[in-house]
């Protein structure tokens, strides 16, 4: 019997709604096919985006949404996506298959996709092939309300009005694809480029937060995995002889992890795979955990305080594409492993999110791990997506203190994992919602729960469970998916049995 504590009046820290955040870039058939169809598809959409992605898109309340990269943000130039779609220029997608980019998808298109949605916008700027009048000029055509070039060249396409840009990566993996910088040279130049990304839309330039609203929040570059040096070389950069209150200037850090079993080269199946394999997966999922404790502690020299935030904008599962694929499209399957490494990775952002503001999983539609597919009229719902939708009611919650008894368990003693995964917050509706995960391969574990700080009188559960290999197919859509699970309170408390390789989201009314 697994023990499990939680202290619902002790409040540890708000989750952002961010941290559910996702990924589109110009990749694949993520946005074209995925998310966008064109106006005169006979595919039913809406301003040419397909209308069963954006209702699925919305059921797990998509908070924020990247774009347009990636690697590919950092060759994007942001002309080439504006005005009438038949002049606008095509090139080849040199990253990601080297197929034809016409361009058809573009600012205007972004924005009204974020608008359906009814989520956030988070734009990647280009610093590694741009300058910086056109990364100021993409600022002042997507926000300035008044007289300017930009701004009058938007109203001609369409827009009188200005957006919201919520947030803005300036530059993309400049350790790599975005230049091969080195940390002081790509922080010199965030230093620059930065300064002519405008706050046209209102705020105080001295009033910077990741929470502040009224203001373009400002994401710098930061490390791939476990590169101290770049964290470290970056910050030191940033905060050597400027004004105390330029820290503000960076309200975010990125960081990227991706998992991959069997190393970089080889990846492995994303559906074929045994338990030594699962726990292989399991335990570099949990390796976040690490790295934000890694990259945190650095940040922490710099930013005692915790006003610029870890932003996890690129994470998730990457396994060798599926047979007979293009293999620039990455293109991969979703199973329960899938489904797991969610539940972990979101229950560590969870614990965590004192430090972790934003992240976004990698990617939204057909890419990598994604939580939709789509095959020409058709959609599916990955595993993915359900843990996405279970997790869902965390956003912008107070998590509070919560800790469970724990085993270890796997196949190799460097990937051992611990059985159970949970994190646990209260609504501003002030229900208790509890997310737990079981990890194992074979075992199913009760656990009694003892929860003080919540009169609890009221009880619903769903679960997620499958076998290890189990996925959603366009022809057996529904395999995965969750299902309602009857829970009694006990004065207050619970006690029940997680299946092996499992999910369960517990909610809980006074």
């Amino acid at each position: 019997m697994a023990e499990y504590y939680i202290n619902a009046a002790q409040k540890m820290g708000k989750i952002n709604k961010e941290i559910y955040g996702h990924f589109s870039e110009h990749l694949g058939r993520c946005i074209y096919e995925g998310m966008y169809v064109g106006e005169n598809s006979d595919i039913p959409n809406v301003n040419g985006m397909r209308t069963d992605v954006v209702e699925a898109l919305k059921e797990i309340r998509v908070p924020v949404l990247r774009w347009p990269g990636g690697c590919f943000a950092d060759e994007y130039h942001w002309k080439d996506g504006i005005g009438p779609k038949e002049k606008r220029k095509k090139m080849i997608n040199t990253h990601w298959g080297g197929v034809v980019e016409d361009n058809s998808f573009g600012t205007h298109e972004y924005m009204e996709l974020c608008r359906q949605l009814g989520c956030e916008t988070y734009v990647n700027g280009n610093l590694g092939s741009g300058t910086v009048q056109e990364m100021s000029e993409w600022v002042e055509y997507m926000t300035f309300e008044g007289v300017s070039p930009m701004a009058d060249l938007r109203a001609k396409n369409g827009h009188p009005e200005p957006w919201k840009v919520d947030f803005f990566g300036v530059g993309n993996e400049n350790w790599g694809c975005g230049g091969n910088m080195t940390p002081e040279f790509y922080a010199n130049e965030y230093r620059r480029y930065q300064t002519y990304v405008r706050q046209y839309s209102g705020g105080a330039e001295t009033d910077r937060s990741i929470d502040n609203p009224q203001m373009i929040r400002k994401i710098a570059c930061g490390a791939n995995v476990a590169d101290t040096e770049w964290t470290q070389g970056v910050l030191k950069t940033l905060f050597r002889h400027c004004d105390p209150r330029f820290h503000g200037n960076t309200e975010g850090l990125s960081l990227h992890y991706y998992v991959h079993p069997e190393g970089w080269d080889i990846k492995g199946s994303a559906t074929e795979f045994d338990e030594k394999v699962w726990y292989k997966t399991l335990a570099k999922a949990h390796y976040m955990e690490d790295l934000i404790n890694m990259h945190g502690a650095i940040m922490d020299q710099y930013d005692p305080e915790k006003k610029i935030g870890m932003i996890v904008d690129e994470w998730g599962t990457w396994f060798t594409v599926e047979p007979g694929t293009n293999p620039g499209f990455l293109y991969q399957q979703n199973t329960m492993r899938d489904a797991l490494v969610a539940a972990i990775t979101l229950n560590i952002f969870n614990k965590h999110c004192d430090r972790v503001k934003m992240a976004c999983l990698a990617q939204i539609v057909n890419v990598l791990q994604s939580v939709l597919l789509t095959e020409g009229p058709q959609m599916v719902k990955t595993p993915t997506w359900y843990v996405f939708r279970m997790f869902r009611d965390h956003q912008d919650a107070q998590l509070v203190s919560s800790c469970i008894e724990t085993q270890t368990i796997g196949e190799e003693a460097q990937y051992m994992v611990p059985n159970l995964t949970e994190s646990a917050s209260v609504d501003k509706d002030g229900r208790l919602l509890i997310t737990i995960g079981n990890l194992s391969a074979a075992e199913d574990y009760p656990v009694n729960t003892h929860i003080t700080g919540f009169d609890a009188k009221k009880v619903s559960a769903q679960i997620l469970a499958g076998q290890m290999t189990d996925k959603n197919t366009f022809d057996e859509p529904d395999t995965v998916k969750t299902q309602s699970c009857a829970l009694e309170l006990n004065e207050g408390n619970l006690s029940f049995t997680l299946p092996a390789h499992s999910v369960i989201t517990i909610t809980l009314e006074q």
